[in-house]
């Protein structure tokens, strides 16, 4: 923009001094006005009012940078936590059947000790009767006179079965009944014992539900209290990039009128010797500057992925051709809605840069890491690949723009985004493709 001022003003300029040629003979011109031409005390002033604001705004940077590693951290810690929860209801429905079991052979073990006990008892007073009624009688159990007094026949033939069952020493069937009535209420008690232990690991696994989901809960609450904070860095950090962005342009601006008036000192300087020179009708144009060389594959791969800036995050998106539709995980992602969004993730946004200079990567940032040179991050230049990884599994990858800063598709709920480079976690190298 201001090369193209400096041309427009040189351009009138020799206009200008082509026409005074054309039309004076020996006589000088009149010379334009001089631009604004600003103190060095100003231009001073502009650029430690810059400097002091591009502090702030670096300070700002790198604790947005920090909150957002935090930020990472602590979904990390969202997910660990979802499925301890997971794990802990899964254990709470196994115990709760446990002890529904439990509670069924409890309940049944009580069922037949009692129907034992009842049996028992209802033959315990046959028997008493029966031999009170021989006592009375003054007859002997086994006598025929234990069978005097019977009102019927069949009031006979029921004393003489149980003459006849006592004759047989089957006296012993009491016995049996009482040990099967002993083994019944022991096994009950067992059975309540086993159903007082399922109610425990019960009570147990319902409080580690609860435990796991209130650690769930919190860790969630962490997290939407960082991006609360994350937020509000970057609100800040953006208000004072807009103020650093005014004092800059107002330094360029301060600059490019002292480039104009020193300009202007030396188009008048011409002009004044091309009046001298009468016989001189006219001036050739200079030539221009020359045009700015071809940007190259590395502009072109940084300029594709700069034009994707604001782009959805999308978990598995994109390819060479742009944006595509995210795919689930299982997890964060499918919470976010990445499968229904359309977008990029971190190496989908690679794919689709270096697609610019004709280089294919692989959908996944391990093996991008293993697409070029590596390069000391202090040698890395724009157009490198950096990347991050965790215990040595490479994780996420962003392209460098130089100056601090790198462009990248950072996580679910965000979006591709500009960013100060950020150094925790990330590896010792740079990947240089181009």
């Amino acid at each position: 923009m201001l090369s193209t001022k400096r041309g427009a003003r040189r351009i009138g300029v020799l206009v200008l001094l082509g026409a005074v040629g054309l039309s004076a003979t020996g006589t000088g011109a009149a010379v334009p006005a001089p631009p604004p031409n600003p103190s060095d005390a100003e231009i001073q002033s502009g650029k430690a009012e810059a400097q002091r604001t591009a502090g702030q705004a670096g300070e700002l940077a790198n604790r947005l940078a920090e909150a957002e590693s935090r930020l990472v951290g602590l979904q990390s810690q969202v997910e660990v936590k979802m499925e301890d929860a997971n794990k802990a209801r899964v254990d709470l429905q196994r115990a709760e059947s446990a002890y529904g079991q439990a509670r069924t052979a409890a309940d049944a073990a009580a069922a037949e000790a009692r129907a034992a006990a009842d049996r028992i008892e209802a033959q315990r007073t046959r028997l008493d009767h029966f031999a009170a009624s021989s006592y009375r009688q003054g007859s002997k159990l086994g006598s025929i006179t234990a069978y005097v007094g019977a009102r019927n026949p069949q009031e006979m033939l029921e004393r003489a079965s149980l003459l006849d069952a006592i004759s047989d020493s089957q006296l012993d069937v009491l016995d049996d009944l009482e040990r099967a009535r002993i083994e019944k209420v022991n096994k009950d008690s067992l059975t309540r014992a086993a159903l007082n232990e399922a109610e425990a690991k019960r009570r147990a696994a319902d409080e580690a539900r609860a435990a796991a989901e209130a650690a769930q809960q919190a860790a969630i609450q962490a997290r939407a209290e960082q991006t609360q904070q994350a937020e509000g860095l970057r609100s800040e950090r953006d208000s004072v990039q807009a103020e650093l962005d005014a004092a800059r342009a107002h330094v360029s601006g301060l600059q490019a009128q002292r480039a104009d008036y020193q300009q202007w000192q030396e188009d008048k300087a011409r002009e004044e010797q091309a009046a001298a020179a009468s016989s001189v009708s006219g001036h050739q144009a200079g030539s221009s500057a020359p045009a700015s060389s071809s940007s190259g594959d590395v502009e072109a791969v940084i300029s594709r992925a700069l034009s994707q800036l604001g782009m959805p995050y999308a978990w598995g998106g994109g390819n060479s051709r742009g944006p595509t539709r995210g795919i689930r995980d299982g997890g964060v992602a499918d919470s976010y809605g990445d499968y229904a969004k359309t977008g990029f993730d971190c190496s989908g946004l690679m794919i689709y840069a270096f697609a610019a200079a004709g280089v294919s990567l692989d959908h996944y940032s391990g093996y991008q890491a293993q697409a070029g040179k590596r390069v000391p991050l202090s040698q890395m230049r724009r157009g490198d690949m950096l990347f991050w990884d965790d215990g040595g599994a490479i994780h996420h990858v962003a392209l460098y723009l130089g100056n601090g800063k790198m462009v990248e598709a950072p996580y679910s709920g965000s979006r591709v985004r500009v960013a100060p480079v950020r150094y925790s976690g990330i590896t010792s190298y740079a990947v240089r493709v181009l």
